[in-house]
């Protein structure tokens, strides 16, 4: 049973970097997609970004040319590369990974982290 561990969210200032990880319990299938979410408090979960096995890459319109998605394929590691961040970036991070870009992208992923907190402050 494939788990997967988020981490690198905490507090930072408007502005910062930050890099956030995805690291899975055990080897995932090489055409697996990995992706992240985010849920602010008082809304719902927002896709944030994916990419597929062939490097193919998805990003929400909020976050695109500040948020990098990339990943480790033989570590099964994905990461999410921010920058310029604000206090809208302020969510709980959640990775997650499926045999289908569609069914990520859309939520519906087979496997989720348990999420990373990230806050932005002024």
């Amino acid at each position: 049973q494939v788990q997967l561990a988020d981490s690198g969210g905490r507090l930072v200032q408007n502005g910062a970097s930050l890099r956030l990880s995805c690291v899975a319990s055990d080897a995932i299938i090489a055409r697996y997609a990995m992706g992240w979410f985010r849920q602010a408090p008082g809304k719902g979960r927002e896709f944030v970004a994916a990419i597929e096995w062939t490097g193919r890459r998805h990003y929400a319109d909020s976050v695109k040319g500040r948020f990098t998605i990339s990943r480790d394929t033989p570590r099964n590691a994905a990461f999410l590369h921010m920058s310029n961040l604000s206090p809208n970036d302020t969510a709980l991070y959640t990775c997650a990974a499926d045999t289908a870009i569609t069914t990520l992208n859309g939520g519906t992923a087979n496997i989720w982290g348990q999420g990373t907190q990230v806050t932005v402050s002024l």
